[in-house]
């Protein structure tokens, strides 16, 4: 009796481990993941940079002589042509100063016309000792005074002929105008603080960029290095409106800042871009985007296959061709459109993971989905 339950103890544990065995799972195989496969190719190098606009030529009119404003002549926000007639300032006081000058001018003509033959004659006299050495001298000096004379007067009434043509307040350069700061009956001083009005010119307009001065050496030294090939000429510059929509005309960079902020360590970029239809306003926030040359051996990968660690470097998860997972630490150079151009951490004919990263980690087995 006691053999046959050991001999049925024995068969339901028997029994119970193939059922065991049959219910084990089999071992799951790799997970599937999107791959990008490293290309090297020439590629433009851009780099998009906040910036803001400025007119060209700024002229803030101020008035030269002093007096009451009689007219306004032109219209707030209108264009203007340099020499328009923009203000009329009372100039009765400056016409009778022109006048009394001209007649200061006459007087002192009157004078030489009379001071010089007496010279003349003094000095044929005192060949036969008809008039005096001392009389001579006289006559002499008395003429240079009358020829001082005149042309004092002459500077006085050139003086007074340009205040009086400073009553007619003109526009220094052609563009637009902006609103005036004074109405007929206002009193206006010669260069005075407060502009009368300001006058700026918009086509072309520039736009004024910062880049980290660190950003600017690595580019300098990929073109020494002749990583970075540069056309001839400026680099092109594309505007991106606040809107996000690309301004339709194209501008040129016309100059890099020769010293650094020390506060931000930035330097300044200016771009010149043409504005017909002046879209453009001074003061507008834009990004650039700077055409700096061209990359011969570029490395661009899709965003989603580039993250940052705790510390935050760019790394990538690249599958090796044991079909495991390496985590890869990158260098990047910015962006191309929706890709990370990477300056150093991958070759070609890596496999970059851009789908699936979470199925993944450092160290497992993958294979890359066909």
């Amino acid at each position: 009796m006691r053999a046959h339950i050991v001999f049925l103890a024995c068969a339901a544990a028997l029994t119970a481990g193939c059922e065991s065995q049959q219910a084990a799972p089999a071992r799951a195989a790799p997970p599937e993941v999107g791959v990008h496969v490293v290309e090297v190719q020439p590629r433009p190098v851009t780099v998009e940079l906040p910036g803001r606009t400025s007119a060209y030529l700024v002229a803030e009119v101020r008035p030269q002589v002093g007096g009451l404003v009689q007219k306004r002549l032109f219209v707030e926000g209108a264009d203007v042509k340099a020499g328009t007639q923009l203000y009329q300032i009372e100039s009765g006081t400056y016409r009778a100063s022109l006048t009394s000058a001209q007649a200061a001018v006459s007087r002192a003509e009157a004078n030489l016309a009379s001071a010089a033959p007496r010279a003349r004659r003094y000095r044929e006299l005192l060949d036969v000792d008809g008039v005096s050495r001392q009389d001579y001298d006289d006559a002499v000096a008395a003429e240079a005074q009358a020829r001082a004379d005149v042309a004092t007067a002459r500077a006085a009434l050139e003086t007074a002929r340009i205040n009086l043509d400073y009553t007619r307040v003109e526009a220094p350069i052609s563009g637009r105008i902006g609103r005036s700061t004074v109405t007929p009956g206002a009193l206006v001083m010669a260069g005075q603080e407060t502009p009368l009005a300001t006058v700026q010119q918009l086509d072309p307009i520039y736009v004024d960029v910062t880049q980290s001065a660190e950003e600017m050496l690595r580019l300098k030294r990929l073109v020494e290095s002749g990583s970075v090939r540069q056309a001839d000429g400026q680099a092109r510059v594309l505007v991106k409106l606040a809107d996000g929509s690309m301004y339709p005309h194209e501008g040129r960079l016309q100059f890099a800042g020769s010293s650094v902020d020390p506060g931000t360590g930035n330097v300044v970029l200016r771009a010149i871009v043409p504005n017909p239809k002046h879209e453009l306003m001074p003061g507008m926030f834009v990004r650039a985007v700077i055409d700096s040359g061209v990359d011969e051996k570029a490395i661009a990968v899709p965003q989603q296959g580039i993250t940052r660690n705790q510390k935050g470097e760019a790394t990538a998860l690249v599958l090796n061709r044991k079909g495991i997972v390496e985590q890869k630490v990158l260098v990047t150079s910015g962006t191309a459109g929706d890709r990370w151009l990477v300056a150093s951490g991958l070759a070609a004919g890596d496999r970059v993971i851009v789908e699936g990263l979470q199925k993944v980690q450092p160290g497992a087995p993958a294979t890359a989905a066909r």
